[in-house]
């Protein structure tokens, strides 16, 4: 009886993420196809037009505060002492699991940006920055990154409270980081959508296979 749940609590796990990762796949693939067909723009520049109505000094300073916890070199040096400190409390599985996923994650990014060569707006941008707009690297960065350092505490905290609170915290990272890009001018709001849904889609695909090796490990 006890193999039988734990047979279903597994298979109703793995729908779920299936259904979880259909969802952001879906989500891309819509924001992919309006971009072919030039469907985007009244979106977005409605969007940009409101969020930047909000411009000020102050919370422009707050928002390059917030758009450097998603840059390459801060999320880079946040997977560097998050797998350090992993491996050093012997968790070496979920170690190579943030490093794998981060940074195949930001490779991943790096292909769609160069498949979809998408220019960045050029509507009050407040900061400079190079490259390709779509997808938001800093979108779909955080999402993986912050994503991982979720599923991890969820793994490993103790009380459901922690789990909660520190889930919650993150996914507010997430959210703001994507909005500090639309706001400094730098993205699209499509940009920032389809980062979400390609890190999505990549940390379920990743946690995923975490899962199996897990299972695998433990036959």
């Amino acid at each position: 009886m006890e193999l039988k749940n734990l047979t279903l609590k597994s298979i109703f796990y793995l729908a779920l993420a299936a259904a979880v990762l259909g969802g952001f796949l879906l989500l891309f693939i819509e924001i992919v196809d309006e971009l072919k067909e030039n469907e985007l723009t009244r979106f977005d520049e409605s969007v940009i037009d409101y969020v930047q109505a909000f411009i000020s000094p102050r919370i422009t300073e707050y928002m390059s505060v917030v758009t450097f916890l998603g840059s390459v070199k801060w999320l880079a040096f946040s997977v560097l002492i998050a797998s350090v400190g992993l491996f050093l409390f012997k968790k070496r599985s979920l170690a190579w699991f943030m490093v794998l996923s981060s940074g195949f994650g930001a490779l991943f990014n790096l292909l769609l940006k160069w498949i979809f060569k998408r220019e960045r707006p050029d509507i009050k941008p407040l900061i400079e920055e190079h490259g390709f707009s779509f997808p938001s690297g800093h979108s779909m960065g955080s999402f993986i990154f912050y994503g991982s350092l979720a599923y991890i505490i969820i793994h490993l905290a103790k009380r459901k409270r922690w789990k909660a609170a520190w889930t919650f915290m993150l996914c507010c990272f997430i959210i703001m980081i994507g909005l500090s890009r639309i706001y400094l001018g730098v993205h699209f709001p499509s940009d920032v959508i389809a980062g979400f849904a390609a890190g999505g889609a990549w940390l379920i695909i990743m946690i995923i296979g975490f899962r199996y090796y897990e299972y695998r490990k433990n036959i």
